[in-house]
């Protein structure tokens, strides 16, 4: 699997989303970006989004610009500073926001919410990457089927899709399909006026022009039931005015719904009591756009997913306007979804819709508290600091995506994990990434084994077995081993490439487990290849003592040689002349076990010489050859076979001497059998397993 979610055009799904506002429309995008089918319903003619102005925070702004979109093309102004003020103008303090931005990857904007909505509209349904949004305006979702992921419009039409994304507000109709009750929203008893004013008019008034001088400025008020909070937009040359006060000051109910018109004697008597220059600006607000907006609370829903339907933004979690996350947390809602259902079938959406649930749930209802706590009290600056850097710091792409690469892993729990694991299941010989196995591919694999077994000193090769469990079959001082050297090619897991390994059996041994157990193979002491990935995949998954030297192999008419070297060091030479033909034969069988010993040391400078791991393995040559019959395609016999190692010196061999230079010591007191084999069928060493 890619490190990131593929967006690129695939077949897709059908998505319906109720509601084309911010959240909803962020959703559409990322999903057309993938290649889904995207249509959206927007109870309103066109969708006019009020409030002015939002923030977008760290947070959210990267999300919009990893979907095409940048506020700063659409009138954003960066966040320069926070002022912090009593309701008589003391200052409390002022913060300055370069300070924490080379923290955050992204700007904290702020924008206007028409503009905001505007672009995300036009890239909804421009022709850029995806099929463009479908978006049907004056339809009102009245109803939605969870299991059939279908919508009913007011007008009493239905569409059907594959899922169904709630995205229709605070007065939600698509809640009641999750919580299979009406869960309404309800005052949190205040109210705020929202509205704007021209920078132009602060600068003309003497009185309020030491506001408009410092560009990117929030400023806030406080007294003790209300607030006033002033910051810019529209390229700095638009002022937006939020001031929140107790509601039965502006006598608005819940009922009135978002945008109501209120009287502007009333927004200047609630703010009476706060300093001149506030109570200044308040007077410049227009009296026939002037609205009042109930802040609106509802209870935390257990679960925002049901079947095929899920909620996002207000529907799912209103906010409470007091740290500018309510627009940042819908558009972390779109992208999560989106990034849930990137490569979704049918069948798979309501899981992967509870893996959205997983991921956004918690943080949004932690972002929740915190903002209700907010609306009660001033909260210690240790304590908002901390809060800054967990809604500012986070990036849902990224965490989303993780939550999904993970859920994909644990679908083939049984796959192999090697350093660096943290990069998920490892490919090699014995699986895909996704843990599939190259079994069936492994049977067009290529080998050439060219081998010299030859009768050598028993007491010499007792030095080499790994401890007194492992001893020789039978008595007397001769043993028998084999060098061996064989080249793999056509090998699946290498993308048709291959490589060379060389080294010593010795046969004859057998293991006594403590429980009594004996098994008999031959063992493997070393194992030289020639490219790291083999190494590491046999060091890790099957306890393989391999060790990298470079293999060259020159094949002729009539004879076979191989140099092993380190850096240009020759240590080891391998001959085999006068090659001649010989029938193959078919199949022989039975196939010889393999012991290797599993060592794997401690880590810490106090646990040197103690292993973390230590146990002898076995490979089953039946059960292997079994899973991937080997074809033997040519067998040639050498007339004459010899090798030569060269223990060299540390200089020449600084990591490898201690290895060579032991089997330098061999002695072949005779030669039994050299030849060089060419088949089809790798087998993968599945078999392998602690004794």
């Amino acid at each position: 699997m890619s490190s990131k979610v593929d967006l690129k055009s695939q077949p897709g799904l059908k998505v319906l989303i109720a509601g084309a506002g911010i959240g909803g429309l962020t959703a559409a995008i990322a999903l057309r970006r993938q290649g889904h089918q995207v249509e959206v319903f927007e109870r309103s003619r066109f969708a006019n989004e009020i409030g002015a102005a939002i923030h977008l925070t760290p947070n959210a702004n990267g999300l919009l610009k990893r979907i095409g979109v940048d506020p700063l093309q659409h009138g954003a102004v960066r966040t320069e500073q926070i002022r912090d003020f009593k309701s008589d103008g003391e200052l409390n303090f002022t913060t300055n926001i370069a300070q924490f931005a080379d923290t955050w990857q992204h700007e904290w904007l702020l924008i206007h919410r028409a503009h905001l909505h505007e672009a995300l509209r036009a890239t909804a349904l421009d022709p850029g990457q995806g099929r463009p949004v479908i978006l049907h305006t004056s339809s009102t979702v009245v109803s939605v089927d969870a299991r059939a992921a279908s919508v009913t419009l007011e007008d009493g039409r239905a569409f059907h899709g594959d899922v169904v994304l709630g995205a229709d507000g605070v007065h939600s109709k698509a809640r009641y399909h999750i919580a299979g009750q009406e869960v309404k929203a309800f005052s949190s008893g205040k109210n705020a006026f929202r509205f704007l004013v021209p920078r132009k008019q602060f600068l003309e008034d003497p009185e309020t022009a030491e506001l408009a001088e410092d560009l990117g400025s929030v400023d806030m008020w406080h007294s003790d039931d209300s607030k006033v909070v002033i910051y810019p937009c529209v390229n700095n040359q638009v002022f937006n005015f939020v001031c929140i006060h107790p509601e039965n000051l502006s006598d608005t109910g819940i009922s009135g719904g978002w945008d109501q018109s209120a009287g502007k004697d009333t927004l200047m008597n609630i703010y009476k009591d706060f300093e001149p220059r506030v109570r200044k600006a308040l007077g410049k607000a227009d009296r026939e756009t002037l609205k009042v907006w109930p802040l609106l609370d509802m209870q935390t829903l257990p679960r925002w997913v049901n079947d095929h339907l899920a909620l996002l933004g207000d529907a799912a979690h209103p906010f409470l306007p007091y740290r500018g996350s309510g627009g940042a947390m819908a558009i972390e809602d779109g992208i999560s979804l989106a990034i849930m259902l990137s490569d979704a079938k049918r069948e798979e959406i309501p899981e992967r819709l509870k893996l959205y649930e997983k991921a956004r749930h918690e943080r949004v209802t932690i972002i929740q508290d915190y903002t209700r706590e907010s609306a009660k009290r001033r909260l210690p600056m240790e304590e908002a600091m901390a809060m800054l850097s967990f809604i500012h710091d986070h990036d849902e792409w990224d965490y989303s995506t993780q939550i999904l690469r993970k859920h994909r892993w644990a679908q083939s729990p049984r796959v192999y994990y090697r350093q660096p694991a943290v990069f998920g299941p490892m490919p090699g010989p014995r699986q895909d990434f996704w843990g599939t196995s190259r079994t069936a591919a492994s049977t067009k694999a290529t080998f050439r084994t060219a081998s010299i077994t030859f009768k050598t000193s028993r007491p010499l090769l007792r030095n080499l077995l790994p401890n007194e469990s492992y001893s020789f079959v039978g008595k007397g001082s001769i043993a028998y081993a084999t060098l061996s050297q064989t080249t793999l090619d056509n090998l699946d897991w290498l993308a048709g490439g291959g490589y060379n390994h060389l080294g010593l059996y010795i046969h004859g041994v057998q293991y006594k487990s403590s429980d009594g157990q004996v098994v008999e193979a031959s063992y493997l002491p070393v194992l030289f290849e020639d490219l790291a990935d083999p190494i590491i995949s046999g060091r890790e998954e099957l306890g393989f003592p391999k060790v990298f030297s470079t293999i060259d192999v020159q094949q002729r008419q009539d004879s076979y040689h191989v140099t092993a070297s380190w850096r240009g060091a020759v240590w080891g030479r391998v001959s085999l002349t006068g090659l001649r033909d010989e029938k193959p034969v078919e199949n022989p069988s039975p196939k010889p076990n393999l012991f290797v010993h599993r060592y794997m040391p401690h880590v810490g400078k106090d646990a040197k010489g103690k292993p973390e791991a230590e146990y002898a393995v076995v490979v089953d040559g039946d059960a292997d050859a079994a899973l991937v019959p080997s074809v033997i395609k040519r067998v040639r016999i050498a007339k004459h076979g010899s090798f030569q190692i060269d223990e060299l010196d540390w200089n020449q061999l600084p990591t490898l001497h201690h290895v060579i230079s032991r089997l330098a010591e061999i002695p072949v007191h005779d030669v039994v059998d050299c030849k060089v084999i060419d088949g089809e069928g790798v087998v993968d060493v599945s078999s392998a397993r602690k004794i």
